[in-house]
């Protein structure tokens, strides 16, 4: 069996949290090989990190999610730097900017966002980009500081417009679908999947949320990215092995701090 990644999850969320090794043994069962979980509170980053260091395929980032960036607008490009230099840490973010529940100041998501591509550039470690509700604004901000100097990186979760697709692949960046692709209302997603590069594509679950059919509804987990890389096999007319293979592939390439990629194991190393 070919193995998967995930390359955005929540596991230190209360629901995945509470029960670690069950969800790590139903991702190796699933044939999930690695997966990261993602910071979204600096503050919380030594829980993270204590998580990835716990399990030997499972690795982090450190970062501000845009609907805490009031919570922490202090934090520095240096501090990020400095955090990211642990074996574990193989990507910055997520962060970004979220004009559609507008839980923090436009001005300090964007300036925290800015903050984040910064520490991507000196780490050369890839920036997880969350966008939504902010098209425009994302590619104006990512092409004015590309321009500054190259950075890594991969619109997580994408559920924008074809013109931020292309602007982000433009740049270099990869480009990671969620179970929003098996949604019946998510056509333009679709489209977007289904035109992005084959060497450009990642699955990811975001969990606990956005559960894929056939889960729908429910909390969501890594062994459920399968069924968002099945839907992406689909579109793209290869087997489900294939699209496995590539995204893997993709994973590894953008994620270069992580091992060559095994069959996940459920025993806390």
């Amino acid at each position: 069996m070919s193995l998967l990644v995930d390359s955005h999850c929540h596991l230190d969320f209360p629901s995945l949290g509470a029960d670690l090794d069950g969800v790590l043994a139903r991702a190796a069962a699933a044939g999930v090989g690695a997966m990261v979980t993602i910071c979204t509170r600096v503050e919380h980053f030594a829980d993270i990190l204590a998580i990835a260091e716990r399990f030997e395929n499972v690795y982090c980032s450190v970062g501000l999610h845009p609907h805490n960036a009031a919570l922490e607008p202090e934090l520095s490009t240096e501090r990020l730097v400095e955090l990211a230099d642990h074996e574990k840490v193989v990507g910055i973010g997520e962060s970004g900017l979220d004009f559609h529940y507008d839980k923090s100041p436009r001005d300090v998501q964007a300036e925290l966002f800015r903050r984040h591509i910064a520490a991507a550039r000196q780490t050369g470690l890839p920036l997880i980009v969350h966008s939504r509700a902010a098209d425009d604004e994302m590619i104006a901000i990512l092409r004015e500081e590309y321009e500054k100097g190259a950075f890594p990186g991969v619109m997580h979760c994408f559920s924008s417009g074809p013109e931020l697709a292309r602007a982000a692949l433009d740049l270099g960046f990869y480009i990671s679908f969620s179970g929003i692709v098996t949604f019946k209302n998510a056509e333009e997603v679709r489209a977007v999947a289904a035109a992005t590069p084959l060497d450009r594509l990642l699955v990811e679950t975001d969990a606990p949320y956005l559960a894929p059919v056939p889960h729908r509804g429910k909390d969501n987990e890594p062994a459920f990215v399968a069924h968002t890389a099945n839907k992406l096999a689909e579109l793209r007319g290869l087997s489900s092995a294939e699209m496995s293979r590539q995204t893997s592939d993709n994973f590894s390439r953008l994620f270069a701090k992580t091992a060559p990629i095994q069959r996940l194991t459920s025993i806390a190393e």
